[in-house]
């Protein structure tokens, strides 16, 4: 693609997730999401396949039912209460169309089914963004209109999202397809304490996108499209190796690691509201996606040689990714825990 083609998308990429963050006004925030998709598909289909093509259109369709969907309930709401702010959204079948129209736009269950399929098709620089900046948009005008969601619902597809997220990438070979269903059990835990502290809900947001990010950039440097590629990680770098495995376990939310601070933050949030079953559930649902966690951990590091000599060796060329933005971001999606006091007070 042309430079300055590929500078004006990303700007207008940019500029669509930073106009719906900053409006209002409904038909502002709806111009945003408007232009953010138009500037992502592109992007998606730009390697000229037909899976690419297909993820291309498969996002078009999603986005744009949900974007109309949103236009209808503002309108809605507009209708019967005279007013287009998006923080005085006080009808109630308006707001139960706005609830079902942001989870599509998310990627939450029962409406997840594109994010699976377009991430596929997506190459991985592509996936960072599907599953990292375009989530922004969306999350932000949750945050400004939560107090008017019903949080039956969102607890509820929270729950179902985290459930989903374990079972669906147990039965999964594509890296890029389970990190897509490790999008989808992130985001139900996001759902679930949206409705009662919104605060955590930033801070779980933050470390998803540092942790997902960090992940999909080592996948990334070593190329690794299957589980099968993640085998002769060792051969390009040990050190990215050790980086992956120790990732991969703070995505799981084990205790060292930063991973494990907005699972605990939740789970004793919860309790406290006596929602003691959610908790029992969701914190049984990160079993299951701490499963391929560690099955992926497993065909990373406790492969490498000499356990397995007919592996075939990686000729170690000079990387062509950028290591910046890892090394920006490994210590943050690791080492957060210990600032925990200095983050919550």
């Amino acid at each position: 693609m042309n430079p300055l083609i590929y500078m004006v998308i990303i700007s207008s990429l940019t500029t669509g997730t930073i106009l719906t963050m900053s409006s209002y006004h409904w038909l502002l925030a709806w111009l945003g999401l408007e232009i953010n998709t138009l500037a992502i598909i592109p992007v998606i289909s730009m390697q000229h396949s037909p899976r690419s093509t297909e993820a291309a259109t498969k996002y078009f369709l999603t986005q744009a039912a949900a974007s109309a969907m949103i236009m209808m309930s503002s309108m809605t709401n507009a209708w019967l209460m005279g007013t287009w702010n998006i923080t005085q959204m006080t009808s109630y079948t308006a707001n139960i169309m706005l609830t079902i129209a942001l989870t599509m736009k998310l990627g939450l269950a029962p409406l997840h089914f594109w994010l699976p399929e377009v991430l596929q098709g997506a190459s991985m620089m592509t996936a960072i963004i599907i599953t990292t900046w375009q989530k922004l948009a969306p999350m932000s005008l949750i945050l400004m209109t939560i107090n008017n969601l019903p949080p039956k619902i969102l607890i509820i597809m929270g729950l179902m999202s985290a459930m989903i997220g374990g079972w669906g990438g147990l039965n999964q070979t594509q890296t890029r397809k389970i990190m897509a269903y490790s999008s989808i059990a992130h985001l139900g835990w996001m759902m679930v304490i949206a409705p009662i502290m919104t605060n955590i809900l930033i801070m779980n947001l933050l470390t998803y996108l540092m942790m997902t990010t960090t992940m999909f950039w080592s996948l990334m440097m070593t190329k690794s499209k299957t589980i099968q590629n993640m085998t002769t990680t060792w051969t390009t770098s040990p050190t990215l190796t050790i980086i992956s495995l120790i990732t991969l376990l703070s995505l799981g939310g084990l205790p060292p690691l930063t991973g494990f601070l907005p699972k605990w933050l939740i789970l004793e949030e919860l309790t406290t509201q006596t929602l003691t079953t959610i908790a029992i559930l969701m914190a049984l649902s990160s079993l299951l996606s701490l499963f391929f966690y560690l099955r992926l951990g497993y065909t990373t590091t406790l492969t490498m040689s000499p356990n397995s000599p007919l592996v075939k060796y990686k000729w170690r060329f000079k990387p062509t990714t950028q290591t910046l933005p890892m090394n920006i971001m490994t210590p943050m999606a690791l080492l957060l825990l210990p600032l925990m006091p200095t983050i919550i007070y």
